[in-house]
This record gives structure tokens, C-alpha cells and sequence, in this order.
């Protein structure tokens, strides 16, 4: 009888694992609160940035920002923490961690975090799914901001750093028996924002009030090439992107790549793609992890997105970032470079009605389904019973929701334990009478971005979230987001799209097309050659869009396609600009 009952929970375990096999952007995993008293003075409010991901001894180690210790996930979904802080009592620094560089070598994982000194540790573990570390090198004599560290095929190791909005990239090789600086440091690269637009200071690119940051250095190395990646121009902002140099050798001289920025995203919900690690999964596939600003609270309030990227038949460096805070899925095998993992699910309830239990001052309601990450509804309680309710506006097929909990009157500072959301989602046809879709009035995890993946799909019209604990504060919600497929057709293809680009500002174009009534919103690409549109940017309620990332003496290809809560429309004609 026992041996049917482990079946049986094994059965049901592999069945439940199988069933969730997608993923949304920002990740969910328990994001610690920001420990800096001055960067909390708005608000206490969760943050980090600068992530790494490493695949070690087959599994995903996740290292970033102030967190004080780090995740580790056989399937890049599910992580589990590890509490761990790395700095000693002398290093009188609130940044545990700050932009950490990892590297491996043979069967030891080593970490380090930013610093200007010459007294930090470098760390090293066999073992890191449990806190068992000690140090490699006593004093890390490089003391190197924003670090990243690179093992080459022929046994050599690089670190490469810099974070600066005067001075350059840095890269120096690193003895591989002392694991200590062979040498100077060599300067790499600099910003060039007089040629590349995206690198331009501020949310519109202008400049404004500081010259443009170069930060959070990562190499990779693929068919020979060297892949020396940088963030610019500011984490603040949502086009906060990763850029790429390209060399034959991993101390240069670099070249810059015909793409870029190759990481960035600075539309839809989730927005920012910079600071961030490219690494290859257990089956060969490509990843980008980078940060996601939201910066309301302070600038440096941020989270987390992953992205599928890789590298083009001609060597190009790519991340595919179009409906990149939709559902895509976790693929169990290695997948053609050109194949998209976007599922198809829509976002069903944009700008759609919403009633609430209550509504906490200038919070309205509907800032919960505006698609901006930066904006929030709260109720004026975190009490059990507490509510929200969706209306599609028609019935739908739901396949998975996203709760994005925003961080109204939060209590607490730094990492901590024990924090948990309860919360029951319903589902009506006519919004009187009520069925439990998702149940967790017993999880007892924190879960800040959750995501759920149904079993099978379900038809509906209203969907109510009811908060039954919050772990601290208001219930607030900054995205109650429900994904599937509405009634009706896709839209049709955009009509009189056309792109502006003068000779006063070549870094900037004003693009402008019909308004499509039967979409949602577009998606834009773009690229410096028709075959490499790889650059995508999601509007929202606009027919014209600012494009101010653009390479200043490069021809650029435009196209834009619908979409709305049906699916995705054609894309237009390819439209090219000299």
C-alpha cells in the first residue's frame, strides 16, 4: 500500500512539474529589501540588480545585489534560497555583495563582490547548494568595481571591471595558482555617445544632468570570438541596456558590434535590460539575465528578468526581448537559435474595468492593470479580505496570472526570514457567482511576483484576487496581469507606418502609423540590417514612438506588427532608413 502511495505522489509531483513549464518576467524569486537607510527614506522596498547566473554542477546559481546570500534552481523556475553574507566585520559597507562576479574553476565556484579596496575575500564553495564556503585568496588585491570574471578554453582567467561615468572598462588576466592580478590593468572600451544614441544619460537620452555611466562588465566566448559586454547608460531608466564589443582576443583590441544595444527593453510592464551575465543552460540554450528598474521608492529599486538570447549564423550577438514580460516557456531541450519561446498567452486585461474593496489615496485602481510596473493600486489595509476584480470585458481562455505586489508601507529593511503572501484568485462568468482558480491560503513563501501556470485553461470574464496575509504593508498591487486568449480576430497589419529620421539628430527617429482599433498595443523591431531586426520595443496606447538608441551613421530596418488580447497581427512591410 505504501509503495502505491509513493507512486502516486510521484506521479502527481512529475505531473505538476510538467504542467509548469513557462515562466514571467520579473522572475519570482523572495527579493530581499533594500538594507541602505538613505535609499530607504521614501519607502522600505525590495530591490536588487546586477545578476549573474552560472550553471554549476548542473544547477543554476544565482548571485545579485544586497541580497545577503544567493539562489540556486535545477530548472531555472523554481529557486531556493541560500542566507549567506560575505562581507567581514571590518568591511563597514552596507553593499553585501554589490554587482557580484562569479567563476568557476573545475569543481569550486568562486565568488566576489564589488569593491574599491584591496581587502576583500575572494570565496569558494564545492558545495553551494549549503552554505559552505571559505576563502580562496584572503585579499583580492584588484579591487574592482562591478567585477566579472572570465576562464578561458586554453586554462587562462581574465577579470574584466569597471563602473564609472568617467572612466573606461577595464580588463586584466588573473593568475589562475594565486587567483591574484598578473600585471596592470589595461584600458578596453568607452562609451561613445556621440555615435551610439542608446548610450545618452536619462530616460529620453538627452543627457540630462549626469554624462552616461559604463558599468557591469561580462565576456563570453563563442566560435572563436570574444563577447566583452558592458550596461550603459544608467540603471534608473528603462532603456537601460547591455551593449557588446567583439574581439579575437580576450584582451582586445574590441570592435563594436554592428547590434546594439544587443540587451534592451524599454516597454511594456517590465522595463530595462542591462547589468547583466549571458550563459548557456544545461541543454545549450542561451540566456541573458539582466536588471529591471522600477526606481520609485529610489532610483535603485529593481528586479530581476531572463531572457532568451544567443548568437546569429554571422556570429551576432542577440537578446530576444519582444513580449519579454509575457509567459514564454522553459524549454527541457536544446532549441534552434530562431525559435521563439514566447507561448502565445495575451494579456487580457489591459486598461480593463476594476473594482476594488477600497482604494488607498491618489492608488487608484486601475494603475493595477496600466502595464507600468512603476505604477500601483493599494487598498487602505494589508487585513485579510482585502480584494481586487479584473473584468476582461468579455469571456475568455485564461491560461496563467501574474501578481505583482507593490510595496506600500512596508516595515522592514535587508533579508527577512519567514516573510509569506496568502491569497485566494476566483474566477465568474458574470461576476455574481465565484469558483477558486488558484488557492494559496496556506502557502507560506514569498512570493512578490507569483506566477501561476493553470493546469488547463479556463473560461471566464471576471477574476478576483483576495488577499488573505501580506508580509508587510498595504495590499498593493502594481500588476494583476491575466494571460490567455480572448474572443475575436488577431488585428490587421499596421497601415502608413513611417519612420523620420532627419539630418539635424541621426541618433533619433520619430516613428508614426494609423491607429489600429482593434489592437492593444505594437511591437516594434529594429536593426541595422533586414535580417537582424533584433531590437524590439512594446507601445502601449500611442501610433507614434521617440527612437533614440540608434547608431548615428548606420542605414536602419524598421517593421511593426498588432497585437491584442487575441494574438499577434502581421507585421508591416520593412522600412528602411539612411
Amino acid at each position: 500500500m505504501r509503495g502505491w502511495m509513493i507512486l502516486g505522489l510521484l506521479v502527481l509531483i512529475c505531473r505538476v512539474q510538467a504542467q509548469q513549464q513557462t515562466y514571467c518576467n520579473p522572475i519570482n524569486i523572495d527579493y530581499g529589501f533594500c538594507p541602505i537607510p538613505n535609499f530607504s527614506e521614501q519607502g522600505k522596498h525590495r530591490a536588487t540588480a546586477d545578476p549573474v547566473i552560472t550553471l554549476f554542477q548542473g544547477r543554476y546559481y544565482l548571485f545579485s545585489t544586497n541580497q545577503w546570500g544567493y539562489w540556486w534552481s535545477s530548472d531555472m523556475l523554481h529557486w531556493q534560497f541560500v542566507p549567506r553574507k560575505f562581507l567581514k566585520p571590518w568591511h563597514k559597507v552596507y553593499d553585501e555583495l554589490c554587482a557580484p562576479a562569479t567563476l568557476v574553476l573545475g569543481d569550486t565556484l568562486l565568488v566576489i563582490g564589488s569593491t574599491y579596496t584591496k581587502d576583500f575575500p575572494l570565496w569558494m564553495s564545492k558545495t553551494p547548494m549549503q552554505d559552505r564556503w571559505q576563502e580562496a585568496v584572503d585579499s583580492f588585491s584588484a579591487g574592482a568595481w562591478d567585477p566579472a570574471f572570465f576562464a578561458d578554453d586554453d586554462g587562462r582567467v581574465y577579470l574584466y571591471h569597471g563602473s564609472s561615468n568617467t572612466y573606461p572598462l577595464y580588463g586584466v588576466e588573473v593568475d589562475r595558482g594565486t587567483l591574484q592580478p598578473k600585471g596592470e590593468r589595461q584600458e578596453l572600451i568607452r562609451l561613445r555617445d556621440s555615435l551610439h544614441g542608446w548610450e545618452r544619460f536619462g530616460e529620453y537620452n538627452d543627457n540630462t544632468f549626469l554624462p552616461p555611466f559604463i558599468e557591469g562588465a561580462w565576456m563570453n566566448k563563442h566560435n572563436g570570438w570574444y563577447y566583452l559586454q558592458y550596461g550603459a547608460p544608467g540603471t534608473e531608466f528603462s532603456g537601460y541596456g547591455d551593449g557588446v564589443y567583439v574581439s579575437r582576443h580576450p584582451m582586445g583590441p574590441f570592435s563594436y558590434q554592428a547590434h546594439n544595444p544587443f540587451s534592451y527593453k524599454p516597454g511594456g510592464f517590465a522595463r530595462g535590460a542591462g547589468h547583466g551575465a549571458t550563459y548557456a543552460d544545461k541543454y545549450g540554450n542561451w540566456w541573458h539575465v539582466s536588471t529591471i528598474v522600477i526606481g520609485v521608492k529610489n532610483n535603485f529599486e529593481r528586479r530581476i528578468g531572463i531572457w532568451p538570447a544567443g548568437f546569429d549564423q554571422d556570429d551576432i550577438m542577440y537578446c530576444n526581448t519582444a513580449y519579454g514580460d509575457y509567459p514564454h516557456f522553459l524549454p527541457a531541450k536544446q532549441q534552434a537559435a530562431a525559435q521563439s519561446l514566447f507561448t502565445g498567452w495575451m494579456l487580457l486585461n489591459y486598461n480593463k474595468p476594476v473594482v476594488v474593496s477600497s482604494a488607498y489615496g491618489g492608488y487608484l485602481p486601475n494603475y493595477a492593470v496600466d502595464e507600468d510596473i512603476k505604477t500601483y493600486w493599494s487598498a487602505v489595509s494589508g487585513n485579510k479580505g482585502e480584494w481586487i476584480r479584473s473584468d476582461l470585458g468579455a469571456a475568455s481562455d485564461i491560461y496563467a496570472i501574474q501578481v505583482n505586489y507593490a510595496d506600500m508601507d512596508a516595515t522592514v529593511m535587508g533579508k527577512v526570514p519567514g516573510l509569506y503572501h496568502q491569497y485566494r484568485i476566483l474566477v465568474s462568468d458574470d461576476g455574481q457567482r465565484w469558483k477558486v482558480l488558484v488557492d494559496k491560503s496556506r502557502n507560506k513563501t514569498d512570493v512578490p511576483h507569483d506566477y501561476i501556470q493553470l493546469d488547463k485553461p479556463v473560461r471566464g470574464r471576471y477574476v478576483k484576487l483576495e488577499n488573505i496575509h501580506m508580509p508587510t504593508g498595504k495590499f498593493a498591487i502594481s500588476g494583476l496581469r491575466v494571460f490567455g486568449k480572448g474572443p475575436g480576430a488577431v488585428p490587421d497589419t499596421v497601415q502608413h507606418f513611417t519612420v523620420l529620421r532627419g539630418d539635424s539628430e541621426r541618433r533619433n527617429a520619430w516613428l508614426k502609423w494609423q491607429v489600429q482599433d482593434q489592437s492593444t498595443g505594437y511591437v516594434i523591431y529594429t536593426g541595422t540590417a533586414p535580417d537582424k531586426l533584433y531590437t524590439s520595443i512594446m507601445v502601449y496606447g500611442k501610433n507614434e514612438y521617440y527612437f533614440k538608441a540608434m547608431e548615428r551613421d548606420q542605414p536602419y530596418y524598421f517593421q511593426i506588427e498588432p497585437f491584442n488580447e487575441r494574438g499577434i497581427g502581421r507585421r508591416s512591410a520593412v522600412v528602411k532608413v539612411d
